[in-house]
Formats: structure tokens, C-alpha cells, sequence
């Protein structure tokens, strides 16, 4: 008898050292902060609201104050042919048919929404007859010699309509978006050059800063870097980066690559958090995927510190939200953390999760922290929405059926940044900046973004309730753009302290093993369609689903199956 209770403790002694034989994982000093289960708990379906979004917002006949909120504009800016024009906000009187000839509208709404159904698997070159891709092209401003995409198909008429033409990260950011979507649509006419035209212009403005972002903004006709009234952005050097590296893995060239490591030099040798608006996260995941795939050796750690810690300085304490505000726990959105004690928006959330998430392929000692970022993430990001934020904590309860259940306020604060306004409700409260820059009847139903709406399908994407609440199945190849060829990999966080079972669906219809880049071991075999995963308290695993039979070399630091990277940090 004792000796058989010898071997039994023997063997849970090595069952034990098995369980925790894994990738140490990396603290960020912001998550720490955020409860472990965010209270209240409720995670909605998130690809529902992405495909409601989508049949909602482009219907040209859809009917009720304020709606449609979709146009034809054909003054055939930079092409000739007519482009789709979406409001920013609702009832913004800037916009529409009849104002500035309906020239007025916005990239970071237009092709966020076709990424975002996109993401989601909705076919937007052929959508009702009607191909939203190719209209992206007129935000290629070849008629102003930039020949980039810009927010705006003419600038102009963007500055009089209280646009952004001359803040860096509005001429930087519609690339980005514009990369992903040709990714997703490889074939559609004329998007190859307009994307080799970006990369070089943005090449060359990399080689004339030689390593120096503190800029305002980059005139790209003129290939000056310039500074106005706004504070520089050195973080731009963030969205040439992945713009870069995505074009290299596109065409090939090595001069891209060259400048992604330039700028991504310049980026890390910033002695203060450059921080200023959507860009510092790419820096991040770009460090993590180029450290594994070209051998760098950028400062993941610094950059995800940056983009968490709002410690800004150009946007005084720009990063993430955490706390517990009036018994809602509010951590994970993205936004100032001393505005008025915290705000948040919506479209900076979402569009955080597009690189960070897939981050935790090339560096797994994120798995942890990005589990738990993305469940209070995910958890408080429905507050913006109205039907789900009780009446009392939010600025215009009574316009909610103006929003058809798809459109979201722009943010929420810890106390109503108007000031004067609102002053009776208590945090969290569900507003937006719309009636600062749009007036005209009822201007506080613009404080609704329909611009940031539209990126719910980055969340639609990713993000896969389980059978237990509050342990979430993220895909982290959804947004992972320009990757080369992966399996399917999800990672998912046990955030409670007890160890958890899951109901396991493999997306194929094979059958696969699953490895876990975590523990760094394959934890089932033969897998046909489901599988009781068992998580231990507080952990995460990246699962690959790996197909049976595969074979596993390694080279360097990598595992692979079939040739097919499944761990980049293999020891």
C-alpha cells in the first residue's frame, strides 16, 4: 500500500511538472489592474452584431429619422466612377447628398465596414450587384499628388467639413485599412499598383526622416515632413512599419523590409511613450512577428508597455482604461485614462484587438495578458451600445431606436466630458464628441459613431463564446494579415482560479491533433470535431489544430508540421 501510494504521488509530481512546463508568461502592469471576471458578465454575440451592422447600414432605402445613413457620391474624385459616402456620426449635417456635393465622407468608416464584413465572410466586391471594394479607390488621392489612401476622397472639402487631413495618423491609418483589405481581395482590379504607389511613397518618407518621426504630419506630394499646431507623432513610424512589412510580404521587395526595420528602429528609439492615437499596437505585433520571421531583436516588451500604460505624452495619458467604475468594471477599452477620469472608445478598442490578439503566435509569453485584456475588453465594449447600457448611464437614452440596434456611442466616460451636460448621470457614461463638431437640429444624435461601429467585425472576427462564461476562443489568424501559411489557432484564457472544462469544436472537418504552443505539446490526438479541453486556473493555451498524421521537424527555433510553422519558440 505505500508503496502504491509512492508511485501515485510520484505521478502526480510529474503530471504537475508537465502542467506548468511551459512558456514563462509576461506581465503587463495594466492588466494586472483588471479584474480577473468582470462584473457584470455578459459577453454578446459579436459576429450577430457585425452581420446586423452590415444588412443595416447599407440599405439605401432603409427607413426612419436620420436614416439611410448611406449615399452615392459621384463626383468621381480621383476616379471616374461613383463611391459609396457613410456618415461619421448620425444626423452629421456635414454629410450626406446635398452638402459639399456629398463629398464629405470618410475612409476610416468606408473601409472599415468592408473589412469588417469581410472579416466576418461577407463578400463586399459583389454584394447586391454592387462592389463596395472597388469604390475604396477613390480615397487614393492621386488629384493632390499624394498618391496614398487619405481619409477623404478631397481633402478640402474634408477641412471645411471639420475634417483631418493634416493630423498624421488620419494619412497614415487609411493604408493600413487598405492593406487588409487587399489581402482580402487579392484580384480586384487596380488595388496591386495603388498598393505598390503607397509602399513607395512610404518608403521614401521613411528614408527622408532617416529615423527621425518627430513630425506633425508628412506631406506626401511634396515628400516634406511638416509641423503645425498638433504635437508630433513619432508613433507614425508604427503605420509605415506595418504597411511596409505587409508590402514586402506582398511583392517581395527587400527595400520594404528594410524600411519596416527603419521605422521600426526609429519607432523603438523613442526615449518617452510616443503614443497618439490607433498605432503603437501594430509597433507591437510587428516587433513580436519580426523578432521570430527576420530575426530582430525589437523590444516587445517596451511597445506593449506603451500601448497599455497611458503614459503618453504628445496625448497626455493615452493607453488603456482599467477600474471599477460605480460597480461597472470598465478595464480593457482604449482611450484616454485622464479625461475626466477616463474615456473610452469604441472604434479604438475594436481596432486594438486586430493586432494584439494575433501577437500572442510569434511571442506566447503574451498569452496570458492578452487573454485577460480581451475578456474585460470584450466584456465592457457593449456598454457603448444603448440597448445594453441602462438608461441612467447614458447622455440620450430616449433617440435608442435611431440606432436599429447596430450603431454604438462613440465612447463612454467616467464623468460627461460636456461639462455642463449630463451632469446628473453617474459613471460610466455612454456619450460622444459629436454635437462639439456637428451642430444643427438635435446635434446630440451624432454623439452615435456609425465610423466606429463599423469595425465590429474585427471583434465579429475574432472573437467565439465557449460553453462557459467568461472563457472566450479567440482566433488569433483572423486579422493576422500577410502570415504565412498557418493552421487554425485559437487562444483561450481560464480567468477564474479553478480549473475549467470546455467543449472543443475544431474548425475542419479532418481529423487533427491539437498542440498547445503554450505548454508546447500536443494535448489530444485524433480529434474529429470535438474534445473536452480541461484549463488550468488562471492559463491559457494557443491551441493549433494540427492535422493528423503530420510530420514534426524543427528548425531553429521553430516546429512545424508538414513545413508549416506551428510554435515559433520552440526550445
Amino acid at each position: 500500500m505505500r508503496i502504491t501510494k509512492i508511485l501515485l504521488a510520484l505521478l502526480i509530481l510529474a503530471v504537475s511538472n508537465i502542467v506548468y512546463a511551459q512558456v514563462k508568461q509576461v506581465s503587463l502592469n495594466r492588466v494586472d489592474e483588471m479584474a480577473d471576471v468582470p462584473q457584470p458578465l455578459k459577453i454578446i454575440d459579436w459576429r450577430l452584431m457585425a452581420q446586423n451592422f452590415d444588412k443595416t447600414i447599407y440599405d439605401f432605402n432603409a427607413k426612419g429619422e436620420y436614416w439611410p445613413v448611406v449615399w452615392m457620391d459621384s463626383t468621381n474624385k480621383n476616379f471616374e466612377q461613383p463611391v459609396m459616402g457613410i456618415y461619421t456620426a448620425v444626423g452629421d449635417v456635414r454629410q450626406g447628398k446635398q452638402n459639399n456635393k456629398g463629398m464629405f465622407h470618410e475612409a476610416l468608416a468606408n473601409m472599415g465596414a468592408v473589412m469588417g464584413a469581410t472579416l466576418i465572410g461577407i463578400d463586399k466586391s459583389k454584394q447586391n450587384n454592387i462592389n463596395y471594394v472597388a469604390m475604396l479607390k477613390n480615397y487614393f488621392n492621386r488629384d493632390t499628388k499624394w498618391n496614398i489612401m487619405m481619409n477623404n476622397t478631397a481633402p478640402e472639402v474634408a477641412l471645411l467639413g471639420g475634417g483631418y487631413g493634416r493630423d498624421w495618423w488620419y494619412d497614415v491609418y487609411p493604408n493600413v485599412l487598405f492593406y487588409a483589405i487587399c489581402e482580402q481581395y487579392p484580384k480586384q482590379k487596380d488595388f496591386d499598383w495603388i498598393a505598390k504607389s503607397i509602399a513607395e511613397k512610404f518608403f521614401k518618407a521613411d528614408s527622408i526622416l532617416k529615423g527621425d518621426y518627430n513630425y506633425s504630419y508628412f506631406d506626401y506630394a511634396q515628400m516634406k515632413p511638416m509641423k503645425n499646431q498638433i504635437c508630433a507623432q513619432q508613433d507614425a513610424a508604427a503605420g509605415h512599419a506595418w504597411v511596409l512589412y505587409s508590402a514586402y510580404k506582398k511583392f517581395g521587395d527587400k527595400r520594404y523590409l528594410k524600411g519596416a526595420i527603419s521605422a521600426m528602429t526609429a519607432l523603438e528609439s523613442n526615449k518617452i511613450n510616443p503614443t497618439y492615437e490607433l498605432l503603437m499596437p501594430f509597433g507591437a505585433y510587428l516587433a513580436a512577428r519580426m523578432n521570430v520571421e527576420q530575426g530582430t531583436k525589437f523590444d516587445v516588451q517596451k511597445l506593449m508597455n506603451w500601448t497599455f500604460d497611458g503614459t503618453a505624452v504628445c496625448r497626455e495619458g493615452w493607453g488603456v482604461l482599467t477600474g471599477n467604475w460605480n460597480g461597472y468594471d470598465i478595464s480593457g477599452v482604449v482611450g484616454s485614462t485622464v479625461d475626466h477620469g477616463g474615456y473610452g472608445f469604441l472604434m479604438n478598442t475594436f481596432d486594438a484587438a486586430w493586432p494584439l490578439v494575433p501577437t500572442v503566435r510569434y511571442n506566447t509569453a503574451y498569452a496570458n495578458a492578452i487573454g485577460k485584456w480581451m475578456l474585460n475588453a470584450v466584456n465592457a465594449s457593449r456598454f457603448f451600445y444603448p440597448q445594453y447600457m441602462p438608461a441612467d448611464r447614458q447622455t440620450i437614452p430616449q433617440f435608442e431606436s435611431v440606432t436599429k440596434g447596430v450603431i454604438a456611442y462613440e465612447g463612454f466616460a467616467k464623468v460627461s466630458t460636456f461639462d455642463t451636460l449630463y451632469t446628473d448621470k453617474k459613471g460610466p457614461v455612454a456619450q460622444g464628441d459629436g454635437p462639439k463638431w456637428v451642430p444643427g437640429k438635435n446635434p446630440e444624435v451624432s454623439q452615435f459613431s456609425v465610423y466606429g461601429s463599423g469595425h465590429v467585425g474585427i471583434f465579429g472576427a475574432i472573437v467565439e463564446k465557449t460553453n462557459v462564461d467568461g472563457i472566450l476562443k479567440l482566433d488569433v489568424l483572423a486579422t493576422d494579415f500577410y502570415k504565412n501559411k498557418a493552421y487554425p489557432s485559437y487562444l483561450i484564457y481560464n480567468p477564474y482560479k479553478d480549473g475549467k472544462a470546455i467543449n472543443y469544436k475544431t474548425k475542419g472537418k479532418t481529423k487533427v491533433d491539437l498542440y498547445d504552443a503554450v505548454s508546447q505539446k500536443f494535448i489530444a490526438k485524433n480529434v474529429l470535431s470535438s474534445n473536452q479541453l480541461k484549463l488550468n486556473g488562471m492559463r491559457s493555451v494557443l491551441i493549433v489544430e494540427v492535422p493528423t498524421g503530420s510530420k514534426i521537424t524543427k528548425a531553429k527555433n521553430h516546429l512545424l508540421a508538414n513545413g508549416v510553422v506551428i510554435d515559433y519558440q520552440k526550445k
